[in-house]
């Protein structure tokens, strides 16, 4: 009797394990807006912070958090940056698979010397992707959707840039997941990224 007792304890328990793995094997649940499955596409060729040519491609293995912005952003641009930043904390060393990419949508003033200033303060490992051009950066907007365009300002050097401000979030494969509202709480973002890391 002991022994079927114990049989039977064995065997539950490799019963719950295994139905454990599969729940973790299940779909995604996101609380922020799911795009998995659509038609949007990161079509790019654009150059690093080191100057290197990068692709989406470049990037497969990572999960990747991309961001459009400028560095003379008032509010929206910094604070989405410190945002990736807490998220990527709140990883812990998930995180170094999450590589946050800013995209310049102001190569006018966007200098490469400019953005190795600006983008690493927010974090070292966050890197950006900057064009010569607006023209250039085409593919890439129209493949994702993304609004950018100058409004004027005081001076042709004093203006601002009006642009998307949603994060847009790509599994190890380089396929969109996740759209990111600005200034959304960390937590749900920890907790979809978290998913999309463990493959789901």
């Amino acid at each position: 009797m002991v022994k079927q007792i114990k049989q039977w304890v064995r065997g539950a328990a490799l019963g719950a394990v295994v139905l454990l793995a599969a729940c973790n094997m299940g779909p995604a649940t996101f609380v922020n807006t799911d795009i998995t499955g659509s038609a949007l596409v990161a079509n790019f060729k654009l150059k690093d912070l080191s100057g290197t040519e990068r692709t989406m491609e470049s990037y497969k293995g990572k999960v990747v958090a991309m961001f459009f912005g400028y560095t003379h952003c008032p509010d929206v641009c910094p604070i989405t940056m410190q945002q990736w930043n807490e998220v990527k904390a709140k990883l812990g060393a998930k995180g170094d698979n999450l590589q946050v990419l800013f995209v310049s949508i102001d190569p006018e003033r966007d200098t490469p010397e400019l953005l190795k200033k600006y983008v690493p303060q927010f974090n070292p490992s966050f890197d950006a992707l900057t064009a010569a051009s607006l023209d250039e950066l085409k593919p890439l907007l129209t493949g994702l959707r993304v609004f950018a365009g100058k409004v004027e300002g005081s001076s042709p050097e004093n203006y601002l840039m009006d642009h998307t401000s949603a994060s847009y979030v790509f599994d190890q494969q380089g396929r969109a997941r996740l759209l990111v509202r600005h200034n959304a709480d960390s937590a749900p973002v920890v907790s979809d990224v978290e998913q999309i890391l463990d493959g789901k």
